[in-house]
Formats: C-alpha cells, sequence, structure tokens
C-alpha cells in the first residue's frame, strides 16, 4: 500500500570546511624550503531542488538527518583539500520550508521553483602558506575548517493545481480523473482507495489544465477524523472546486451542505474559490431523478450531471473546467 505523507521533519547539515595544513618544502638541494601547507576544502551544502516527477513528500519520510559531505583537509605542496559533496534534496512542487518552532515560512517552492542553496558548507581554513611574511619565513600557523551548520525544517507538501475534486469516498472522483486525464488512478469500489492526492492534465484544444483528484473527505474532517486535515491543505491552492456527489446514494441531498462545512471549518477562503457541483454516476437508476432535486435544493449553484462509463456529460463538463481554471488578473 501507498503511504501519503504531506508533512515531514527533518535536520539538515552542510559540511565543515577541511583544516588547513601546516607544511614546509622538503626537496633535495632545499633544505630550509618555504612553507607549503594547502588549504582545507569547503563543505557541502544543502540545496533543495524541485523535481517535478515526485508527487509526495513519501521519500523523505523515514530518513530524519540529511547531511552535506566534509571538506578534506589540505595537504602539504600546497595541495588543497577535495571540496565535500553537497547534500540535495528533491522536493516535489508547491513544497514550503518553515520553521519547526515559529512556523515561519522559510520558503516556498510554490513561487519560486529555482534550487535553494539553504544552507552554505563551511570554507576551508588557510594553510600556512598564506601566513609567511618577511618577519616570518616559517609560519607554523593554519587556520581549522568552518563548522557547518545545522537546522530542524518541517516540509509541508500543497499540491498545485486548477481544479481540485472534493468529495466522500467512493464519489467517482479518481474515475472521473481517468477519463479526463492519463493520470491512471486506482480505482475500486471501496472507500478510501485513494490515499496519496493524484494530479492530472486535461487538455481542450491547445490549452492545458491540471486536476487534482483528492483523497475522499468524511464528516469531522476539519478537525482531524479520517485523514482529515493533511487532504484539506492540498486544495488551498487551487484555482477552483469540483464538488463529486455520487447521485445513487440515499444522502446526495446532504453530501454538498457537509462537504462545505468542514471546508469552511478549516478555512472559509475555500467556500469562496469558484466552484461546481458534479453529480456522478447519472447512468445509475434513480440518479437522474436525485440531479434534478439537486438543482431545485441549490437553484443558485452550478450543477451538472456525468456518467464516467457512458459519457453523459463529459464534453460539457471538461469545456466548464477550462472555463473555471482561468486565472482572473
Amino acid at each position: 500500500m501507498e503511504k501519503f505523507a504531506d508533512e515531514v521533519l527533518i535536520e539538515v547539515a552542510a559540511g565543515s570546511g577541511g583544516n588547513g595544513c601546516v607544511a614546509f618544502r622538503r626537496e633535495r638541494f632545499i633544505p630550509h624550503g618555504g612553507p607549503a601547507g594547502g588549504d582545507g576544502g569547503r563543505g557541502g551544502s544543502v540545496i533543495f531542488s524541485v523535481r517535478r516527477n515526485l508527487r509526495t513528500l513519501a521519500h523523505l519520510r523515514f530518513r530524519h538527518l540529511f547531511e552535506a559531505e566534509n571538506g578534506h583537509d589540505g595537504e602539504g605542496s600546497g595541495r588543497y583539500g577535495k571540496n565535500g559533496e553537497d547534500m540535495v534534496i528533491p522536493v516535489p512542487p508547491g513544497t514550503a520550508l518553515f520553521d519547526p518552532d515559529t512556523g515561519a515560512l522559510l520558503h516556498d517552492f510554490g513561487k519560486d521553483e529555482r534550487d535553494l542553496v539553504f544552507l552554505k558548507g563551511g570554507n576551508g581554513g588557510w594553510g600556512n602558506i598564506h601566513f609567511k611574511s618577511s618577519v616570518n619565513q616559517a609560519p607554523l600557523q593554519a587556520l581549522p575548517g568552518q563548522k557547518g551548520s545545522r537546522r530542524k525544517l518541517k516540509i509541508e507538501l500543497q499540491l498545485l493545481a486548477d481544479i481540485g475534486f472534493v468529495g466522500f469516498p467512493n464519489a467517482g472522483k479518481s474515475s472521473l480523473l481517468d477519463r479526463f486525464t492519463r493520470a491512471r488512478p486506482k480505482i475500486a469500489p471501496y472507500p478510501f482507495t485513494t490515499k496519496i492526492p493524484n494530479l492530472g492534465m486535461l487538455r481542450v484544444d491547445d490549452r492545458d489544465l491540471i486536476l487534482a483528484d483528492i483523497p475522499g473527505i468524511i464528516e469531522g474532517a476539519s478537525e482531524g477524523a479520517g485523514l482529515g486535515i493533511q487532504f484539506l491543505k492540498h486544495i488551498s491552492r487551487t484555482v477552483a472546486l469540483a464538488f463529486l456527489i455520487d447521485l445513487s446514494e440515499d444522502t446526495y441531498h446532504e453530501a454538498f451542505g457537509i462537504l462545505c462545512r468542514e471546508l469552511e471549518a478549516f478555512s472559509p477562503e475555500l467556500l469562496r474559490k469558484k466552484r461546481v457541483i458534479i453529480g456522478t454516476k447519472l447512468d445509475l437508476e434513480g440518479s437522474a431523478e436525485h440531479l434534478d432535486d439537486l438543482k431545485k435544493i441549490y437553484p443558485d449553484e452550478m450543477i451538472f450531471g456525468i456518467s464516467v462509463y457512458s459519457g453523459e456529460g463529459i464534453p460539457e463538463t471538461a469545456a466548464l473546467f477550462m472555463k473555471l481554471g482561468e486565472v482572473e488578473t
């Protein structure tokens, strides 16, 4: 079973610089050679790099310390120490770095996906070759390498998508994503099939739209019930929301209200987003009548009915998604 991780605590450490060397030239016919101690190498840096093939933080889940390599010490004959290898930590788009103690945002990869040198490696120490002077022809002085810094981090992931699918488990979110895109999410007729958010691209004409299938919400999710708050975070950056309601369920008329209350309890901002209600499983008996009832119950909402299996309503929904996904300027 795939494990979902959208928040991890780690410690990162830059490499320390190598020590400078005290050494002298000792060559034939030069019995009193000058200083020849090389500098220590620079310690490796801690670098975060956005990788678009990553969807979760699961690769960071079972490792808590990420250390760059220390620089090597300088050597005689003016040889400089080798620089330490950087520690490159790959993260998915939408990752944010926080101070775990204060909660302060340190960097947001949702706004800037360039590589980030988070901790710079320590400088290498000078060898005694730097300390020769007119009054000290044979210096015995060299500098130690600079210590690498360490820091604890909280890393959070918020999915970046245009349209976020919101609904109870088994509402048909994964099936719709599969119909529109090539994401190929895991689909089965039992609740909580989706354990991690799935992203897919919907292409209409020459436009692309990113859709996000968020794992099913249950009543009490805003208070941590079920998989709860972990997944509500992931729809905070979407442009619009699609509320998927299973028209074959007896509680179809209550679902939208419950979902809205959970979203509002988590963040009132979520209900200010553009939205549409999508009634699913229109091919099943009684679903068409239930769709008509929904339109009467919520006359001010945009409501569409679809069947992933028969294709009914799919083209119209795709066109609507493209319109909803437009960012207002």
